[in-house]
């Protein structure tokens, strides 16, 4: 299996690239965010999922290990496969798409173009439990579900998402160890007052 790639890039379009390795051409698919990181790059290192089909080899390219994680997170996911799976981290960017799925945020999830709510639930049912696994640091845990949680509550009041991580970012800056409650308080009278 291919796991990784280094090399010159000999055509980018959005969606794929060919990668000059060693006088050899690789047809690797990538994600927008993977894409707007390399568009201006001449050579490229990607992280690899090789995807095995009975009449195909494909490559999925990655910028950063975490987002080839997520990935491979997504097609774990009964009825999501590679594409589907490129196509929301295309969507949305990793951190983002770690918030909502910890916090349950269906409405964040579902604003990704080709997912619906009932994906947009089953990536939380079966995702939820995996990502804290996979991404959480020790000590981490609990000042970040405190975030999600925080945001969450307040997009469900009917606040802007990108305003509430906005506010909520600024609040965690200076007193990072804040509970949930503590931070919708702090959050609602800074929202209240724009």
């Amino acid at each position: 299996m291919i796991a990784y790639l280094k090399g010159g890039i000999l055509s980018k379009k959005p969606g794929k690239i060919i990668l000059d390795v060693n006088g050899v051409g690789y047809l690797v698919l990538i994600s927008a965010n993977t894409f707007d990181q390399i568009a201006l790059l001449d050579s490229v290192e990607l992280f690899i999922h090789t995807a095995v089909k009975e009449d195909s080899i494909t490559l999925f390219g990655f910028k950063s290990e975490n987002e080839k994680m997520m990935f491979e997170l997504l097609i774990s996911v009964n009825g999501v496969g590679p594409k589907t799976a490129l196509g929301i981290l295309s969507g949305i960017n990793v951190d983002d798409l770690k918030r909502a799925i910890i916090s349950s945020d269906l409405n964040r999830i579902s604003m990704v173009p080709g997912i619906g709510k009932k994906l947009a639930e089953r990536l939380v049912i079966e995702l939820k439990s995996k990502i804290d696994m996979v991404y959480e640091e020790p000590g981490q845990k609990r000042i970040y579900s405190g975030r999600s949680e925080a945001i969450s509550a307040l997009t469900a009041l009917g606040f802007n998402f990108k305003n509430v991580e906005l506010v909520i970012k600024e609040i965690s800056i200076n007193e990072s160890d804040l509970s949930a409650e503590e931070l919708i308080k702090k959050a609602l009278s800074r929202l209240s007052s724009k």
